[in-house]
């Protein structure tokens, strides 16, 4: 697959948020009547949420463009759960599988099975799980809880999966549970429980959540902030682009893309503020302009774990030298991903440093080779690919199938933006 350059024009819609989908459908089986949740991303890893939960015991059904979630007791599977590879799915659900007392063996694809499962296995152990990792990784066998024992927790680095996973602990077990040690993660579980009704209290550092069940509140999934965020980078550094992203989440816990490309002196604009379902919305509008070097810390980085790539990217078009630090996450997602970084900058002769908490992205002016980028199956990396070459000019990806993973229209909307 070959993605090709020129500016971008008009207006897109990006598909429902990935992350608040799952968490959207978990909940829905502990509400106090059938949930339905419209714009659900339609992407693999929230059907693999989706079928686990089928097979935990959850009637889904599909109303069009809307899930109807009925609320159930989760039951042991008959068979493992193929998780895909949604590091989501296993997470959240080994919380919520935890909390119902069951019997339940999670499984993934070769990626997910490299991605480590000991963090929030650990943390479930302290709530009285029996739990088995293979070599810190999947297949985990979860063995039900005789005795739920912790309920305050510590986490040892901020992780919203992990928190999820420990607050649905609490709800299916209903038992309150406080989780402490947060640094500003994605606060989609918290808002999304508050929106359905629990007793619920957060900031920053900590969250608390009382055992109450929920309440059936229709749910709009927003736009994906993830996905918008390849369009907002490739207007952002390519010339004679001006677009608006439609119906965009810009939940500040993830929309750290935005507050750097406006230290680097991107034209940004969020128009039409409103909220839909407990998030924050809007209507993202972006304009070209020359960006400068800026230095990203890590407190900034968390709230654009998913985009450095990105990030990246534009450090790469910009005048002098970037600094990106608190990247340490990303060597354990869908690929190792600061390897990914420098193997796509390298395609358009930009070098970066990479040390073992930051990165160092001298900018300059990429131009196009003719190696075919080795994308290792993650999505992100594909996307961020198409990204480069719009500004860069034509590059090539080994393979766009995962494309599927959270966003299977991305190539047409791109494609669509270019013919305005």
């Amino acid at each position: 697959m070959t993605f090709h350059s020129g500016r971008l024009r008009g207006s897109v819609g990006v598909p429902g948020d990935k992350s608040i989908s799952h968490r959207a459908l978990i909940a829905g089986a502990r509400c106090d009547a059938p949930l339905v949740v419209s714009n659900l991303n339609p992407g693999r890893d929230v059907e693999a949420t989706r079928d686990a939960l089928v097979a935990l015991g959850v009637r889904i059904e599909n109303a069009g463009n809307e899930r109807v979630v009925h609320p159930a007791s989760l039951a042991g599977p008959r068979h493992s759960l193929d998780c895909m590879n949604s590091g989501s799915t296993v997470r959240m659900l080994l919380g919520a599988c935890a909390g119902a007392g069951i019997a339940a063996r999670f499984n993934g694809d070769e990626s997910l099975r490299r991605r480590p499962m000991e963090p929030v296995s650990a943390q479930l152990r302290a709530f009285g799980a029996k739990i088995e990792t293979t070599a810190g990784c999947l297949p985990v066998q979860l063995e039900g809880t005789p005795q739920i024992e912790t309920r305050h927790f510590i986490l040892l680095s901020p992780s919203a999966q992990i928190k999820s996973a420990l607050l649905f602990a609490g709800l299916f077990a209903g038992v309150p549970v406080r989780v402490d040690g947060d640094r500003g993660s994605r606060d989609h579980t918290e808002r999304l429980l508050a929106y359905l009704g629990a007793k619920i209290e957060w900031d920053r550092r900590s969250v608390s959540l009382g055992p109450e069940p929920l309440q059936a509140n229709a749910i709009e999934v927003v736009g994906d902030f993830s996905s918008a965020a390849f369009f907002v980078t490739a207007a952002a550094i390519t010339p004679g682009s001006s677009i608006v992203i439609q119906n965009t989440g810009v939940n500040p816990t993830r929309t750290g893309l935005l507050d750097a490309l406006a230290q680097m002196g991107g034209a940004i604009e969020l128009r039409n503020p409103r909220s839909s379902s407990g998030e924050p919305v809007a209507d993202v509008a972006v304009e070209y302009r020359p960006l400068r070097a800026t230095a990203i810390d890590s407190d900034l980085a968390l709230r654009a774990i998913d985009e450095l790539p990105l990030l990246a990217i534009a450090a790469a078009f910009a005048t002098g030298t970037t600094t990106i630090a608190g990247i340490e996450p990303l060597r354990s997602k869908e690929s190792d991903r600061v390897a990914a970084i420098e193997r796509l900058l390298g395609t358009v002769g930009i070098d970066m440093t990479a040390g073992p908490k930051s990165v160092t992205i001298a900018g300059g002016t990429p131009v196009p080779g003719r190696v075919v980028l080795q994308t290792n199956g993650d999505h992100r990396i594909v996307m961020a690919a198409a990204v480069l070459a719009c500004a860069a000019g034509p590059l090539t990806v080994d393979s766009d199938t995962s494309l599927d993973v959270s966003f299977p229209g991305f190539s047409r909307a791109l494609e669509r933006l270019r013919t305005v």
